[in-house]
């Protein structure tokens, strides 16, 4: 984090997404003041909280692909999850704690792989003496009478020159279609159904762990190639060299300082007339329920207990139907950045189709060079299919920048489907034959909202 400025994040987020430069703007602060918190060094680092954002804006203007840019820029624990896959306590479905209990697990992994990679040439070392010792095994260590000393040492120097060839063998890949047979665990843990309504999760640990770790590990053998064999043992060696007491503290640590919740679809769960009865209560009793974890808590993980008082939360939703205000007051203060995105215009929309690294018509392009194919759109073309997309938004149902992958697929349906038998090297796309194509579909409101 500490390589990254707020400008540094906020080019890093240019590079996918246009225009929100308000949005953009929040969460490089946000991001860079994670790391500030973790360089102070006085007591007043555990009362610094995070101030939690709220991302406001229509479908399709890139709120969740900033996440989505987030997760790869911050090196730390990140999760994403849809707000209206829970539920209230109580209910069928998954309760809130279990965002906090798969951000450990993500956080777990991260830090294993990093171990394992530090540990990487090590493992491998001890990984290529076991290979060799399954090639060429090992002379007997069985005490020999004193007469004989001799010709157990000429045995053992014999030994060791066909063991240093086979290794010469093995890395210069002389050995790769050879066949080798090794002990592999396998996974004897009993199958069990559980009955409860709360369902399993809400114990905080896996049934799996426990019984698996009661039962001794039975092996079982199996036959491979050379270079498979030597990744399985060198990650067996790897998981021994890897103290795992010392990856769930650093797990934890990090989850506890560093780690970020994106919260999608926050709307879903905001009543606009919240009643009593019927699903609204659900709704509300989601929020009540986020709400301590949001605040600062301690939730129960397989791995021990984790407080999330400086996890980061970044919240979205279009608020189509509902408003901000309509979240319980509570939640609302949790979230005191409010951000709200605007939405695309045309020329929005050709920068979407042109510069992001991921930009649509690159996507497409790169498609049809497998084919051999070039495919290129004039400039008139990428004005027209952004122009095609606004109307479409103006008079059907505004999707924002999805519109053009909708758009983009209805325009090269039938050149997808041809091109292998069409023989061309070059593929031009101009103005006139977007509008040759899309015109009428457009000009009929009933088939475009079908079709585009």
């Amino acid at each position: 984090m500490s390589e990254f400025t707020p400008g540094q994040i906020v080019k890093e987020l240019d590079k996918y997404i246009i225009g929100q430069d308000a949005a953009k703007k929040s969460v490089a602060i946000a991001l860079r003041n994670r790391w500030r918190r973790q360089m102070v060094k006085d007591d007043i680092k555990e009362e610094i909280m995070p101030n939690n954002i709220i991302l406001i804006g229509p479908t399709g203007v890139g709120k969740t692909e900033i996440s989505r840019r987030l997760a790869r820029l911050a090196n730390a624990a990140f999760i994403k999850v849809e707000a209206s896959k829970f539920t209230e306590v109580g209910y069928v479905g998954r309760d809130v704690d279990s965002i906090i209990r798969d951000l450990m697990d993500i956080s777990v992994q991260m830090v294993r792989e990093e171990k394992t990679r530090s540990v990487d040439d090590r493992a491998r070392e001890i990984a290529t003496e076991r290979l060799l010792d399954i090639l060429l095994p090992p002379l007997s260590s069985k005490p020999k009478p004193v007469g004989e000393l001799e010709e157990k040492d000429e045995l053992e120097l014999r030994h060791q020159r066909t063991r240093e060839k086979i290794r010469a063998q093995l890395q210069k890949g002389q050995l790769d279609d050879r066949m080798v047979e090794i002990d592999v665990p396998t996974d004897n843990t009993p199958m069990l159904q559980v009955f409860s309504p709360m369902g399993i999760e809400e114990m905080g640990m896996n049934l799996q762990d426990i019984f698996g770790g009661m039962m001794p590990k039975r092996m079982k053998k199996r036959k491979t190639t050379v270079p498979q064999a030597l990744e399985i043992l060198t990650q067996q060696e790897a998981q021994k060299l890897i103290d795992m007491e010392e990856v769930i503290r650093e797990a934890t640590r990090r989850v506890e300082n560093s780690g970020i919740v994106f919260l999608d679809e926050i709307d879903k769960i905001a009543a606009a007339n919240s009643g009593k009865y019927g699903p609204d209560v659900s709704r509300e009793g989601v929020q009540r329920d986020l709400l301590p974890v949001v605040e600062g808590t301690a939730v129960a993980t397989k791995y021990g207990v984790v407080k999330t008082d400086h996890i980061l939360f970044i919240a979205s939703g279009a608020f189509h139907v509902s408003k901000p205000s309509d979240l319980i007051p509570e939640l609302q203060g949790r979230f005191p950045i409010r951000v709200e995105l605007s939405s695309l215009t045309e020329i929005d929309f050709i920068k979407i189709l042109t510069e992001p690294e991921n930009a649509l018509i690159k996507q497409y392009t790169a498609l049809l060079e497998t084919e051999d194919v070039k495919l290129k759109f004039t400039k008139d073309a990428i004005a027209e299919i952004a122009r095609i997309a606004t109307v479409v938004n103006t008079k059907a149902e505004n999707i924002g920048a999805r519109r053009l992958h909708t758009i983009m697929s209805t325009l090269l349906e039938d050149i997808l489907f041809n091109v292998p038998e069409m023989g061309a090297s070059e593929i031009k796309i101009d103005g006139t034959t977007v509008r040759e194509k899309l015109d009428a579909i457009v000009q009929d409101e009933d088939l475009s909202k079908y079709i585009l």
